[in-house]
């Protein structure tokens, strides 16, 4: 095999520095993509049946801001609305009861995911 054909192996493996998660293309994974899409660490791609969100480092999808995109009252929408339009992701993800924030590399998550970035001895 040539270098070229090796593209993808474990040999060229480097941290991405990224992080998403694909949604459901319907009302509501619109609307999340609507508001993500003005971070300016964050991309969105709407193919026919999924919208796939792409973030560099870390992004958080506030539910507020969701809520008030909808026009819906507060608390309208929240993890479970977010995990039932949400069909996959990568990177970290931690749910708090007002956000859901991905992030690229778990040691920027260690505080919420209980990572210990200390050395074994």
């Amino acid at each position: 095999m040539t270098t070229q054909e090796m593209k993808f192996g474990a040999e060229n493996a480097t941290a991405s520095n990224m992080c998403g998660f694909t949604l459901m293309n319907n009302q509501v994974g619109v609307l999340i993509a609507n508001v993500l899409s003005r971070l300016p660490n964050v991309k969105v791609e709407h193919l026919p049946s999924m919208i796939r969100v792409d973030g560099e480092g870390k992004f958080e999808t506030v539910y507020a801001d969701i809520d008030e995109e909808a026009g819906e009252d507060e608390n309208w929408f929240d993890a479970a609305e977010f995990e039932e339009n949400m069909s996959t992701h990568y990177g970290r993800m931690v749910h708090l009861d007002d956000r859901t924030i991905m992030f690229a590399n778990p040691e920027d998550a260690a505080e919420y995911i209980d990572f210990d970035l200390k050395p074994v001895t």
